[in-house]
Parts: C-alpha cells; sequence; structure tokens
C-alpha cells in the first residue's frame, strides 16, 4: 500500500537549496556561487577563476545522491559540483556559471554520468563555454554493469564508479597535469571500473508518495539511482548470495562490463543507497574481498565502505570493483580536502588479515588458582553464602524479566540467571575459597564472561573494587569490618563509574542502605551476622522504596512515573535478594549444631 514518505524538510520545493546552506556552514572550504538558490553550484571557497592555475574538474548532475556531488568537492578533487533538483539534471546556465567561476587558463575537465539530461545539458554548456573561448573537456562514466550488451542508444547508467573517477582526475589535476593529460586518466578510469546495485526498498521523493511496487521479502537487482525499477526482481537473500552474484555479474568475461582478468589488481567501492545501516556495508565487504581474492583471482588493493553516491532514503548497497595499477593508487591515496572522501583509507593491504593477538592477564601472584581440596571454615561459609545467593537470582529469573519488561528492556532476570549460573558452574573448579580477595576476584571474572550489557559491567566493577580493598587480608581470615569496609568501596566504585547514587532508582538503592546499617551494627557491637541479616532487611526495604522512586539513569529514566510505581527497579530487587539469600545462609550455617 502507497504511503506519503515521512521527510525532515522544510517545503518540498526548497530541499536542495536548504542542504546547500547546511553544507557550506559546515564545511568553511566550501562555498556556493553567486545566484544562489536558482544556481545551485558548490565550489571551493579558494578558486576563482581569475587566478585558478589548475584544470579545474568539474561533475554534478541531480541531487538526492549526497554526499555526491557537493561533498566531494575540495582540493585533490573537484572544484565545483553544479546541483540539479532532486532526480533532475542541472539547467545549462548553472552548468555554465559553475564552468566561468572556477577555470582558468589550464581549462576544465567534466565528469558527466551517462544519463540523457546530464549528457545534453553538460554537453550544451560545454559547447557555450567552448565557444566563449574556455578549454573544455568531457568525460562520460558509464560503469552500469546490470543489464548486458546490446545497450542500446542510452548505454551503462553512471554509477558510484564515478566518485572514483572524480578522485582519480581531481589528484591529477591537482599535480598540475595539462588539460589532456587529467582527461586522459580520467577516460582510463571511467573505462576500469563496473557498479552494480541490490535495493531492499524504494526510495521516497520530498513530497511524494512511496512507491509499493516492491514487496516484502523482495529485492531489486540492478537499478539505478533515481528510484527507477531494477534489471529483477527476486527473493530476499543472505548477504553472502548477494554478494557473490553482483560481483560474477560485474567481473562476466561473456559481458565483459569491464577489463579485469586472475591476477589484476583492483580496488572495491561498496556503497550505501541511504537507509542502509554501516554495520551491513561493512558485512557485505568483510565478504566482498575473500570472494575477490579466492574465487576471482584479484589482488584487492584498497576498500571504500560507507555512503558516496545515494538514492535518498533507498535501502540497499552498489559495489564497484576498478582495475588498478601503480598509478591509479597513487592518485586515490593523493590528500584531498573533500569532507565526504574517506581519508582513513591509505597505503598498502596486507594480502590476509590476521588477527591481533590478545595480550595475557598478568600471571596471577598465587600458585592457588583452583578449588582446595579442603575448605577452612571462612571457606566454607563463603561457598554456602555463594550457593544461596546465586540460587536465589536463578529462581527470581521470571519475575525480574517481568518487572523489566514493564520499565526496561526485560532482560534483566535473563542477564542476572546468566552470571548466576557462571557463578555456580565457575565456583566447582576455579574458585579459591580458602582464600577471600581472590574468590571475589573470579566471582567478577566468571560475570565478565557472560554478563553482557550494563549490570554485567557494573557488578564486574563492583566485584573488582572488593577485591582491591580485600587482597591485603587474601592469606587470612577477613574480619566482619573488613567486609564492610570492602562493601562501602565497592559500591563507591559503582557510584563513581556508573554515575548513579542514592535514590536514583538502581541497584545502589539496595546495597547503600545496607552498606549504612552493617557499618552502623558493627560499630555498636552486634554479633556479625545479625549485623548482616538486619542490612539485608534493610536492602530489601531501599529495593523496594523505588517504587516511589523517579528514575534518573539508565533505560527506566525515559519511562513514565506512573509506569514506574507499579513496579520496584529489578536491578534493585536483584541486588536486595542475592544479598539478603547470603545473608540468611550464613545465618543458617552459623547456627551450632544440635547435640
Amino acid at each position: 500500500m502507497a504511503f506519503q514518505g515521512k521527510k525532515l524538510i522544510n517545503d518540498p520545493n526548497d530541499v536542495v537549496t536548504e542542504f546547500i546552506e547546511g553544507l557550506v556552514e559546515t564545511y568553511p572550504g566550501l562555498q556556493y556561487l553567486d545566484g544562489f538558490p536558482e544556481v545551485k553550484v558548490v565550489l571551493r571557497a579558494d578558486v576563482s577563476s581569475s587566478t585558478f592555475d589548475k584544470v579545474a574538474v568539474i561533475s554534478g548532475g541531480g541531487s538526492g545522491h549526497e554526499p555526491a556531488h557537493a561533498g566531494f568537492v575540495g582540493e585533490g578533487m573537484l572544484t565545483a559540483a553544479i546541483c540539479g533538483d532532486v532526480f533532475t539534471s542541472p539547467p545549462v546556465d548553472s552548468i555554465l556559471a559553475g564552468i566561468r567561476a572556477v577555470t582558468g587558463p589550464m581549462g576544465c575537465l567534466l565528469i558527466v554520468k551517462n544519463y540523457t539530461g546530464d549528457r545534453l545539458n553538460f554537453g550544451l554548456a560545454a559547447e557555450q563555454a567552448k565557444s566563449e573561448g574556455y578549454k573544455i573537456e568531457t568525460v562520460i562514466v558509464g560503469d552500469d554493469c546490470a543489464l548486458p550488451p546490446p545497450r542500446g542508444i542510452a548505454g551503462r547508467r553512471g554509477l558510484a564508479g564515478t566518485v572514483l573517477v572524480h578522485k582519480i582526475a581531481g589528484a591529477a589535476a591537482a599535480c598540475g597535469l595539462s588539460l589532456l593529460d587529467v582527461t586522459a586518466e580520467a577516460k582510463r578510469a571511467s573505462d576500469l571500473v563496473g557498479t552494480m546495485g541490490v535495493a531492499l526498498s524504494v526510495c521516497t521523493l520530498p513530497g511524494q508518495v512511496t512507491s509499493d511496487r516492491l514487496g516484502p521479502g523482495k529485492m531489486e537487482l540492478g537499478l539505478g539511482i533515481h528510484g527507477e525499477p531494477g534489471a529483477a526482481v527476486a527473493d530476499l537473500q543472505p548477504v553472502d548470495v548477494i554478494v557473490d552474484h553482483v560481483l560474477k555479474q560485474i567481473l562476466s568475461l561473456e559481458s565483459n562490463y569491464v577489463p579485469i582478468t586472475r591476477g589484476n589488481s583492483v580496488v572495491l567501492m561498496v556503497n550505501g543507497l541511504g537507509a542502509t545501516p554501516m554495520m551491513e556495508l561493512m558485512i557485505a565487504a568483510g565478504k566482498a574481498v575473500p570472494r575477490l581474492q579466492l574465487e576471482h583471482g584479484l589482488a584487492v588493493d584498497r576498500v571504500y565502505t560507507g555512503s558516496f553516491m545515494t538514492s535518498l532514503d533507498m535501502a540497499g548497497f552498489s559495489i564497484s570493483v576498478m582495475k588498478v595499477d601503480e598509478g591509479i593508487l597513487q592518485r586515490l591515496d593523493a590528500s584531498t580536502k573533500a569532507p565526504a572522501w574517506p581519508v582513513g583509507v591509505d597505503g598498502n593491504r596486507p594480502p590476509a588479515k590476521i588477527p591481533i593477538p590478545v595480550p595475557q592477564s598478568p600471571a596471577p601472584q598465587s600458585n592457588e588458582s583452583t578449588r582446595p581440596q579442603q575448605l577452612s571454615k571462612q571457606g566454607h561459609i563463603i561457598e554456602v553464602a555463594i550457593q544461596a545467593a546465586a540460587t536465589e537470582i536463578i529462581t527470581l529469573r521470571d519475575t525480574l524479566n517481568d518487572w523489566d519488561g514493564k520499565v526496561g528492556d526485560g532482560d534483566c532476570g535473563s542477564t542476572m540467571s546468566r552470571g548466576a549460573t557462571a557463578i555456580m558452574e565457575d565456583m566447582k573448579k576455579y574458585y579459591p575459597l580458602n582464600n577471600v580477595a581472590d574468590t571475589v576476584k573470579e566471582i567478577g571474572f566468571s560475570i565478565r564472561r557472560v554478563m553482557g550489557g550494563t549490570s554485567g559491567i557494573i557488578y564486574d566493577i563492583f566485584f573488582k573494587a572488593a577485591y582491591v580493598q580485600l587482597k591485603a587480608s587474601a592469606d587470612s581470615d577477613v574480619t566482619p569490618n573488613q567486609w564492610a569496609t570492602a562493601f562501602a568501596a565497592a559500591i563507591a566504585a559503582v557510584s563513581k563509574y556508573g554515575g548513579a547514587s542514592a535514590g536514583y532508582r538502581t541497584m545502589l538503592d539496595a546495597l547503600i542502605p545496607a552498606s549504612i546499617i552493617l557499618q552502623e551494627r558493627l560499630e555498636a557491637g552486634d554479633d556479625p551476622v545479625d549485623a548482616f541479616v538486619l542490612s539485608s532487611e534493610a536492602a530489601l526495604a531501599g529495593a523496594e522504596s523505588t517504587k516511589d522512586m523517579q528514575a534518573q539513569a539508565g533505560r527506566s529514566t525515559y519511562v513514565s512515573r506512573e509506569i514506574l510505581a507499579l513496579v520496584p527497579d529489578p536491578g534493585a530487587m536483584a541486588a536486595a535478594a542475592w544479598y539478603r539469600a547470603a545473608a540468611l545462609a550464613v545465618k543458617q550455617c552459623s547456627r551450632p549444631s544440635p547435640p
């Protein structure tokens, strides 16, 4: 069903004008030509036809392909870009204005994508400029590999490979080459590149209705950049299959789109069409490189991945493959101030990427790295407490998930349960229970291994800070006051790095009251076990009080007060639960055996 497309715009008729205004405000090296907005020309702010002593390189076409073409204006690339309305070739007068503004005695090269409107308008402007005495050359780029020959009078369309031609021509011009030499390099580059696009959606023109020609579960193969239908519609396939098909089409020896054969060196461009996440583009690039190397026998010297020539908000990508030699690579690697060129890509690529080894953690200072054969009294108490705390969290998994589903993303119980399960499994083999500090450290390692998200890192910080505080007593029994000090240090670390404190509706609303009561009762001379149990009651009360708090940390900050009042904070309840379970287990363990 067709529907009105959503756009963050004002008047649909002003989108190109307002785009240019934002572009030149963003990049001080760019400027627009007087006569704006009727004349939509973006040019280098440092270039004037009266003083420019190098070949001017001009391109352009309809807008909607951003960052092309204006984003590639800059020293070492385009001297000016002529912007038409969306998907509309720019008028002759605008092209002429751009030529006159930047063309000096060295002349001007026009790089034109192979579309009828662009060829006609740029061609007429070129002839007019020649009649005025300007030296003008033109290169038509047709890198489309979607349709098999014969291609009729229209020929192959100009696609994202044009951007590589821009870069090569601009670098040649920046070196001071003559107009004929710059033209020759651009023409050769255009003959060496092939491109094919794949779309998952249809683009929406500003102010217009989105076409519904591409149904769910379908994709188009071999499309242009103006929203026109592709060469074929097919069922959506995994990206491995899509990339394999596209590369075979570009490199087909039967169609002979590009003169690339086994043993050649190439560069690869994976270009987003406007609505494709960088993650998906990188996946495509990661699959394309080994196929080019192993299946097609090509050396991949450079990879450019990103959005270079888009089609408004179309989901999909195109792949361009260009045959290169050392001369072309030097042009591609040459410096440029064009804002949209990927400056991070230069230098030689290794034939294979080998993962860098992970630096090893420092070796443990103690040889006691596994569970001891015999447990000390404190080691036994620690084991009982850990077992009870972990079991309680696993039991509460569904309840915690239910609470979190109302105020968060619904996975608090599952995340905590993974950590608790890992702790119980690791304790059977690895925890040096007689060494309190190292046991606390191992709990952090177990959590880090399996618990993702914020809760995982928060608990890792908690146990790491406790370990640092306890390690001075690692070889002896830890006193209740030392436990309380380590507990307070762990809470302080979580507050420091997590940014939360009491009243923020987090796990700290359970742990802070527990720490306060524990220290108070110990200072008052209470039995340590009784102090532990009393502090666990404070933890539970603190967790339940979070229903009356407005969240100031985590995803709950986006939830209304009315919804928050329905359930306590899941993280606080989880903290109170394991803490109280541990306290009750220690109390049970500390009771004298019956006679």
